[in-house]
């Protein structure tokens, strides 16, 4: 239900938790900032105000989810070490996915920023497609060019440890997991 006229502060910031709350998939800036009539620059700021509240959104390449409790309980979490070319990220993002992971993040280690962590959160193959379809629109780098090696690392999580392991055995023999 969009508004008419801007909503304002605290009332606009419980509109975009209760919406995220209550979507079943991500939901952009720009439409939560056509819901309240403010921009994207707005919701920026408000997102920042309730994660700062540690409400547990998480800021996607598809848009803000509010993660719930229990579905961070079910699943088990791993981080692994990963080297490959850019080319070859959507083949590595198909492997994880077609295994039942989720792809939470890519992370790499940059000699004055240190740890630099970008969210992925892609969990099938249609995510990967859109994913690598937005990193190729915006002409952006992937973050494994930032180290020279192509080394970079991902949290991934999955239903059962048995996908993880099955993942990380289809890396291997793809010869993109570092151990």
């Amino acid at each position: 239900m969009r508004h008419k006229s801007k909503v304002l502060g605290e009332q606009r910031r419980d509109l975009i938790l209760r919406t995220l709350q209550e979507a079943n998939h991500p939901v952009t800036g720009g439409e939560l900032g056509d819901l309240t009539n403010v921009s994207r620059q707005v919701i920026v700021s408000d997102i920042n105000l309730l994660k700062a509240k540690n409400e547990p959104i998480m800021a996607t390449n598809q848009g803000y989810l509010y993660t719930r409790a229990n579905e961070r309980v079910r699943a088990i979490e791993k981080i692994i070490v990963c080297k490959h070319a850019p080319e070859q990220t959507a083949e590595e993002l198909n492997i994880l996915v077609d295994h039942g992971v989720t792809v939470k993040d890519v992370r790499v280690e940059h000699p004055v920023y240190g740890d630099v962590r970008a969210s992925i959160m892609v969990s099938n193959r249609q995510e990967v497609k859109a994913f690598i379809e937005q990193i190729e629109q915006a002409q952006a780098t992937y973050l494994l060019n930032l180290d020279d090696s192509g080394i970079h690392l991902h949290a991934i999580s999955a239903p059962k440890q048995e996908q993880l392991h099955d993942a990380e055995e289809a890396l291997k023999k793809a010869g993109f997991l570092v151990e």
